[in-house]
């Protein structure tokens, strides 16, 4: 097996058919195919805050559901936007206002084939993905050692958020442990989450939210090659969004 895990997309949709380009894939009926059959699995948050959730959502689901050629694992964002799509009375702030905005401007009949496509991935997703022929673990904001093979609040809570205190930063953002520090497993853990300026390795753990959407890069981990390949965002570049080790 032969993976190529996608960091967070937030509706950069020219962004992420660059990099399958640039990864050497192959547009066959408007789905990107690798002629040496590598995965593609996508590390969650794929709307929100970007140009076009909407051209996003109805990509990966083809790829993932339709065709069965991706793998993805949701993000926060993707969370929101199912609860969303629920019913719920969820806030519409910190990007999800553009993907509702989007989705409302779309005519009756396409608002329903994308709630019921994005609502389908979600659904059939698993919270984290073990990839053991390519020694790996995918998880949106990472995962602890000992929670690699459990479900529940915690881990749900964990892989969604990160390793989150429950108190808040001054601009409202939750503070997070850096757990990766602890982490001391010989398989390699893929995330995002957090933008980065660049690929972020710590110990077997590797952050590639280059922070596409806040004009940064989108970036793709390679697997079993351990090789980080981006393109540049088109988006303009926001520095404060980024972390800074």
């Amino acid at each position: 097996m032969k993976v190529d895990v996608i960091g967070d997309i937030h509706g950069c949709i020219d962004e992420l058919k660059e990099l399958f380009d640039r990864l050497g894939y192959e547009w066959n009926n408007n789905v990107p195919i690798h002629p040496d059959d590598r995965l593609p699995v996508f590390v969650g948050d794929l709307t929100d805050r970007g140009p076009n959730s909407i051209a996003v959502i109805l990509l990966v689901y083809k790829m993932v559901v339709e065709e069965q050629v991706a793998k993805y694992v949701p993000g926060n964002h993707c969370n929101k936007l199912y609860r969303y799509f629920l019913g719920n009375n969820v806030k519409q702030q910190h990007g999800l206002e553009t993907t509702v905005a989007e989705y409302q401007a779309l005519d009756k009949k396409l608002q329903k084939q994308v709630r019921h496509h994005f609502m389908t991935l979600y659904d059939q997703a698993s919270l984290y993905l073990e990839l053991p022929e390519v020694n790996a673990v995918i998880a949106h904001a990472g995962i602890s050692e000992n929670l690699i093979g459990k479900t529940g609040k915690k881990v749900k809570t964990f892989v969604l958020y990160g390793d989150i205190t429950g108190e808040t930063h001054e601009d409202g953002r939750p503070v997070r442990r850096d757990w990766a520090q602890s982490y001391h497993g010989d398989r390699w853990i893929v995330y995002g989450h957090t933008p980065v300026n660049h690929p972020r390795i710590v110990n077997k753990t590797i952050n590639i939210d280059t922070g596409c959407v806040f004009g940064n890069a989108l970036t793709c981990f390679r697997l079993p090659e351990e090789e980080c390949i981006s393109v540049p965002s088109k988006q303009p570049y926001i520095e404060e969004k980024f972390r800074i080790d």
